[in-house]
């Protein structure tokens, strides 16, 4: 049963989308009692793996019904939750592949890269050099657009409310149709887009409320959702991005073409596959209801139904790598935004017919400047070519003939470790003052 359980714990974290495979199983001189050691790709995960193989050979031996997809759902959340994100874990492969050695600090993205004084932090992707005010300037969007604006940069027209009266005031000056956002928010959560009329304005001033006190309203502006990461100032990948969406077949419903879509193995829960399953929410129905749909409304053939009003991976969004595209204006564009804002790791959100053309000349403009921006639309597109994009991450933390590495000596036994630590730390002593200075050295030997 030993084995059993060994094969069942590392069967259930592959369903869980954790590959794994090594185990062996021992018996030990108590007959039954067996040692079992098993491979894992986070911790808590294989601990709960260990536990839920045990309940699942107990159910099999008493010959009882088992909730299995439960405990799988479970183990997918625990790692959600613990595991470094695909932005983070990038920049991790690529230190590993440069043989940087790195360490995570705590149980969150922190992650510190080298050793002593060589040694870089980053989280998420913020880096140890990203500037403190840069990223203020970034989360607060109103300041972006200020400063972006005065230096005569295009950005959609707009203001900011806090309740009905100033929403009034702004929808005066912009006219509809509009769009609403949180000041501070991320991931497109509170936004509401193409808002035609005063009673759908209210309420998504409400909705963007839950996630900030502040709410920006500005123009509704049409044309593609682009995404384009600079890295130390330098354009490093471009990405278009689709909302959520199914197309229609004239025979199956809303819900069933979502769930459908779901079964795409590119698809998985959170982080865990090149895509995110799509869930309904109350943007979903916000945007069927627009459209006098609900999920049991069978659309057209070919008909493209949007699901999500923001086209974030989070949210079940799909992306086009469109780096080779770009006109030289908008790289220049871009790579000046980012100067302006201050941020080593810059994501500029852009809405635009297409990149091809100056954004002067298609009338596009900025949306948005990011920090921190993910990597996964970059790293693996739904269509076109894949971008490295943490390599210039690690170019600009170790330059070439940057070292990240100090001298460290592993002192190890039973009697004397702490006189031979003495000892070493002596000697090093000695060589950092024989590298600083000779005279000093010798007159240090005359001493002792």
């Amino acid at each position: 049963m030993g084995h059993v359980i060994e094969h069942i714990a590392l069967e259930i974290q592959t369903l869980a989308g954790m590959e794994t495979g090594f185990g062996r199983t021992r018996e030990t001189k108590t007959p039954g009692i067996y040692n079992v050691v098993f491979s894992y790709t986070e911790e808590n995960v294989g601990m709960f793996a260990a536990e839920s193989a045990v309940a699942i050979a107990e159910a099999l031996i008493a010959g009882t019904d088992y909730d299995l997809e439960a405990d799988i759902q479970k183990m997918r959340e625990i790692r959600e939750r613990v595991r470094l994100g695909p932005s983070t874990g990038s920049i991790v492969e690529e230190a590993v592949a440069r043989d940087i050695p790195w360490i995570r600090l705590g149980t969150n993205s922190l992650v510190q890269l080298g050793y002593g004084i060589n040694q870089m932090r980053f989280q998420a992707t913020i880096t140890c050099k990203t500037s403190s005010i840069a990223v203020d300037i970034a989360c607060n969007k109103e300041q972006t657009k200020k400063m972006l604006d005065a230096a005569s940069i295009p950005v959609a027209n707009g203001g900011i409310c806090v309740d009905e009266e100033d929403l009034d005031e702004v929808i005066r000056k912009i006219g509809y149709p509009i769009v609403l956002k949180t000041l501070d928010g991320n991931h497109g959560k509170g936004a509401s887009i193409n808002v035609k009329n005063r009673e759908d304005a209210v309420e998504g001033l409400a909705y963007a409320k839950k996630y900030s006190h502040r709410v920006i309203v500005e123009k509704f502006i049409t044309g593609y959702d682009f995404r384009v990461l600079v890295i130390d100032n330098k354009l490093v990948a471009a990405a278009k991005r689709e909302p959520a969406h199914v197309k229609g077949d004239g025979k199956n419903t809303i819900q069933q073409l979502i769930d459908e879509t779901n079964k795409d193995p590119r698809r998985g829960y959170g982080h865990e596959n090149v895509l995110t399953q799509i869930d309904v929410d109350r943007d979903t129905t916000d945007l069927l209801e627009k459209l006098n749909y609900t999920l049991e409304t069978v659309p057209k053939k070919d008909e493209t139904v949007y699901l999500k009003s923001t086209a974030n991976l989070s949210t079940g969004g799909t992306s086009i790598d469109v780096t080779d595209m770009m006109h030289p204006e908008n790289i220049f564009l871009c790579e000046r935004i980012s100067r302006v804002i201050g941020l080593d790791i810059c994501g500029v959100d852009i809405m635009a017919e297409n990149l091809t053309q100056p954004l002067k000349e298609n009338g596009g403009c900025i949306l948005e400047v990011n920090a921190a921006p993910g990597f996964r639309m970059h790293l693996a597109p739904s269509e076109g070519l894949p971008r490295n994009v943490a390599a210039p991450v690690i170019d600009m933390l170790y330059p070439p003939g940057k070292p990240s590495r100090i001298p460290i000596i592993a002192v190890t036994g039973t009697n004397g470790k702490t006189t031979t630590t003495r000892l070493l730390a002596h000697i090093v002593k000695i060589m950092v003052i024989k590298l600083v200075s000779p005279h000093r050295m010798e007159f240090m030997f005359k001493t002792i």
